[in-house]
């Protein structure tokens, strides 16, 4: 029956084609837009897009090698994968026979891939689900028993085939996605238009290049409503701007404190929210606070190396902070590959004979690579050879190439989900500060960041024969001042024993290691009103990781008030607090300053 009524069939009949006809008219717009897109990509180096192809043949050759030694093994591992897979085919088939529309008994573990019920309550995707995962653990177990290779290279063997294996996941695939599919049917394919549009907005911002945006864009931006701690710009030169904070008690430690974020990423990690701020609550407790933030290096700086980033870097804000402060020491804190930097600072202040450091703090810092952990599959030559080549092309590493790889040591978390949530299911980007921060990366300089591969990550000099860096050869046991050293349990970037052999070498009496329960940044980030991750603290001698976690003692919630407890025995009496551009440095600009949101042009 027809009606002019448009609650009535033919109305919505009228509504669903011109949605219908619109979406088809966005997906036109958008696929000229997807080709334009695409047709920006400037090609990149091989060696940046995978392993180069002697590991492939290194790979293959002990893979043929093993079918040859042991073909018993070799087919066992097929006929038990085999058997599997066809008892589950079976057992399917027969719950079907009965008329009973379920799927049969499910004892697969538990996948936060596939955490909608339909993964477990439908026969056809449960049935996908649990062949993908025999398939999986099929070959994983190949892998892993398969010999003839070096350790190194099977560490690497079993990351890339597992990254093939995941991104064959069938939660990836539209077809065989069920949440995605009902999304589909809800909004009438509304959200496949959304998806597309979200998909082609990612490639038109990396010029072709498919990164996932993690964090919706316009929802933060810096210095307004994140990294809002009141401070003011009070030094600036061509590596940096060095930040110091207004003061929240009417006196403060003698010995100010300065931090050194990475390079790599922005300083704000330590200051998103005032309530997981580590910079407002070390202010709180008393200190003179100065944090230095980085320059987001340009062409320009291609030959600017190590040596700068000490010399003109750390070296200059700490006497910087010495002369605003009128002390003659500093307390100093290192994260990441600043922190690597600030021991080699410290060594090349002893071959000196200078002291104005009186005790450091290293968060998450790795001084020896004798173990690389989980980064080890991004330092073999063929890789550190791409990087040498596109960086002497382009004069920076882009930070493109850097995020990309960190997101591939968590791709499930940092890539494929992400996409579902974009692409296939057409939702936005969540208004979520720490993945804001996560995609706010910064390019390294091309001679600094082959030295910090090729002496650092793979000769392992520091730790070894010596690096040298502005006329001195530096070893670990250069470092003699006092230091605390924090690693996190689980940190996919720098591993906790790396981190602890790094500090058992250096040559100072007074060393203190905590390890805190989670990774790289929660690690870190852990405020005590969180009251969430706890942390191991000993006594015993730091000689193995092993042993020296095995006598610790756990204690719950955060590591922090505990290092302050020791960074007080370092910082002095008190003094009346100090205001920013009081003395000899006039305040420049307010805090967060200009570096931290330019974007160089490349």
């Amino acid at each position: 029956m027809a009606t002019d009524d448009n609650s009535g069939p033919a109305g919505r009949g009228g509504e669903d084609t011109e949605t219908l006809n619109a979406n088809l008219a966005k997906i036109e717009e958008l696929s000229q837009r997807l080709v334009a897109a695409m047709a920006q990509r400037k090609t990149a180096d091989p060696g940046l897009q995978g392993p180069g192809g002697e590991f492939y043949a290194r790979a293959a050759t002990a893979y043929v090698a093993e079918m040859m030694a042991n073909p018993a093994r070799m087919i066992e591992h097929q006929v038990g994968y085999w058997g599997k897979a066809l008892k589950h085919f079976v057992e399917a088939n027969q719950v079907l026979a009965t008329g009973q529309l379920r799927p049969p008994e499910d004892d697969q573990p538990e996948d936060g891939r596939f955490q909608n019920p339909l993964w477990q309550s439908h026969p056809y995707f449960n049935f996908i689900k649990q062949q993908y995962q025999m398939s999986s653990e099929a070959i994983g177990r190949a892998v892993a028993e398969l010999e003839g290779l070096e350790d190194r290279d099977r560490r690497r063997v079993g990351f890339f085939v597992q990254q093939m294996v995941d991104m064959l996941s069938p939660s990836n695939f539209l077809g065989t996605n069920p949440e995605a599919l009902a999304r589909a049917v809800e909004t009438q394919g509304q959200s496949l238009v959304d998806g597309l549009e979200n998909l082609v907005r990612d490639l038109e911002a990396n010029e072709g290049d498919l990164l996932v945006t993690l964090a919706d864009r316009e929802a933060f931006q810096v210095g307004s409503n994140i990294a809002t701690a009141e401070g003011s710009v009070v030094y600036r030169n061509r590596m940096f701007e060095l930040i110091q904070y207004a003061p929240a008690t009417d006196t403060v430690r003698a010995v100010p404190l300065v931090i050194f974020p990475p390079w790599i990423n922005k300083f704000y990690i330590l200051a998103l929210k005032p309530q997981n701020s580590l910079i407002r609550w070390i202010v709180e407790q008393g200190y003179t606070l100065f944090v230095v933030s980085w320059v987001n290096p340009d062409a320009s700086y291609a030959d600017t190396g190590m040596e700068e980033y000490v010399e003109e870097g750390m070296l200059r804000a700490v006497e910087v902070v010495r002369e605003i402060t009128v002390e003659p020491q500093v307390n100093a804190i290192g994260y990441c590959i600043a922190g690597t930097t600030l021991a080699l600072s410290l060594a090349l202040l002893e071959k000196r004979g200078k002291s104005p450091v009186r005790s450091a703090t290293f968060f998450t810092t790795m001084t020896d690579f004798s173990d690389q952990g989980e980064m080890s599959v991004f330092l073999d030559d063929d890789f550190v050879e791409g990087i040498e080549r596109q960086v002497a092309e382009k004069g920076v590493l882009h930070r493109f190439f850097m995020s990309r790889t960190f997101s591939f040591l968590r791709s499930n978390d940092l890539i494929y989900q992400p996409a579902i949530r974009s692409y296939m299911m057409g939702q936005p980007p969540p208004a979520f500060d720490l993945l804001f921060w996560n995609g706010d990366g910064t390019n390294l300089p091309a001679r600094m960041a082959v030295q910090y591969l090729r002496g650092l990550c793979q000769a392992n000099e520091f730790a070894t024969e010596g690096f040298d860096l502005c006329g001195e050869r530096l070893h670990l046991r250069d470092v003699r001042l006092p230091l605390c050293s924090v690693a996190c349990e689980t940190d996919h970037i720098a591993a906790w024993k790396s981190c602890f052999r790094g500090v058992a070498q250096m040559g100072s009496e007074d060393r203190t290691f905590i390890l805190s329960q989670s990774g790289h940044i929660a690690g870190i980030v852990n405020p005590p009103s969180k009251n969430k991750y706890g942390h191991y603290t000993s006594a015993a001698p730091l000689a193995d990781p092993d042993d020296w976690l095995a006598g610790a003692e756990f204690t719950p919630g955060s590591w922090w008030p505990r290092w302050e407890k020791w960074l007080r025995g370092h910082s002095g009496d008190t003094v009346p607090a100090r205001i920013p551009g009081e003395g000899k440095y006039p305040v420049l600009s307010a805090a967060p300053g200009a570096y931290v949101v330019a974007q160089p042009e490349l």
